[in-house]
């Protein structure tokens, strides 16, 4: 099931007519019986944040695999960057950075000397190895651990550490395998702010793959949930959302006589007597709360409160996926 009209916000609105950062077709890959991607067709614009959720085992790791070079599709095609996935690997990889699920760095090795240590890898002359480094240490705010071993770092400084050494080839294009993988919520929320600033401030793609929903409702321009190796949605978050049924607005009274008058206004709403509570069906959108409201205003009804229940990407994957969550609700006040 995929969204073909996606109505494109935030940063993809500004790179709707650009090329692809990277275009698939076809990708297959199985592992003896074992069979991980069924046919994954993507298109992401540049300078857009591509989310890619899935249930363990779904495939995500693979795809990133292939599409950064590190194994080969058993069938389909790719571009990344502009170039050929099969046909010129070289040029994709000096295209792109990649930050897996676990910190690449040496912890033998201080955080200066391991930005250093990429930037010599990356065959930067030491002058310009040695700016970049220092470039990035401020950037990521890693400047007072810069003469420290990797060791004595937290969990999140490691995290930023893995994407600054990603970042000293200056990539154009970024694949982030479950980059906040087990770090605490405030370290999670600031690498969040360091991919929104790349892709804003520089422009960069971002692919990422994440288990946290909340993290690709933050982040994505565009998401899709792959499932036993096929793409089953694709789109906005809040396109997803709207696949899911169940959202209602609940209105709450305290006295009888309204909850009634309100019940003959709005004829699809399911009503509890005991609880003084009515339930509009609602799709979640503003042009339906507007209207919700413009009938209450104009019949003088008043109900004691207004929540807003819509499904969220929790809802959406574990329903996409075989199972599925009881609405998540924001309360509205008028």
């Amino acid at each position: 099931m995929a969204i073909t009209s996606p109505t494109v916000t935030g940063t993809a609105a500004a790179t709707a007519t650009a090329p692809p950062a990277i275009s698939a077709r076809g990708l297959h890959k199985s592992y003896g019986d074992k069979l991980v991607l069924d046919g994954v067709d993507l298109t992401i614009p540049e300078g857009t944040v591509f989310a890619l959720l899935g249930p363990n085992g779904a495939g995500k790791t693979t795809t990133v695999e292939i599409l950064s070079t590190l194994i080969a599709a058993d069938a389909g095609s790719a571009r990344i960057a502009g170039h050929d996935l099969a046909e010129r690997p070289g040029e994709v990889r000096s295209a792109i950075g990649v930050t897996g699920q676990f910190a690449a760095v040496d912890s033998l090795l201080t955080t200066e000397e391991n930005l250093l240590l990429m930037a010599d890898l990356r065959h930067l002359p030491r002058a310009e190895g040695r700016r970049r480094a220092a470039e990035l240490l401020a950037r990521l705010e890693l400047t007072e651990a810069a003469k420290k071993p990797v060791s004595t770092l937290s969990g999140g400084m490691k995290r930023k550490l893995d994407l600054a050494m990603t970042l000293v080839g200056e990539p154009r294009i970024i694949f982030l395998d479950e980059p906040t993988t087990g770090l605490d919520p405030r370290s999670r929320r600031t690498l969040w702010e360091i991919i929104r600033d790349l892709v804003e401030r520089d422009g960069v793609t971002v692919f990422l793959t994440t288990q946290y929903l909340e993290e690709a409702d933050q982040l994505a321009d565009r998401i899709a949930v792959l499932d036993h190796g096929r793409i089953v949605a694709e789109g906005t978050a809040d396109e997803l959302k709207r696949l899911i049924p169940g959202g209602h607005i609940r209105l709450g009274f305290t006295d009888p006589a309204q909850l009634d008058s309100a019940a003959r206004h709005f004829g699809t709403a399911a009503r509890d007597a005991e609880e003084l509570t009515l339930r509009i069906p609602s799709d979640g959108s503003l042009p339906t709360l507007r209207a919700v409201l413009d009938v209450l205003d104009a019949a003088g009804i008043q109900p004691e409160s207004l929540t807003l229940h819509t499904p969220d990407l929790d809802d959406v994957f574990l329903t996409l996926t075989g199972t599925g969550t009881p609405d998540t609700s924001v309360e509205m006040t008028r």
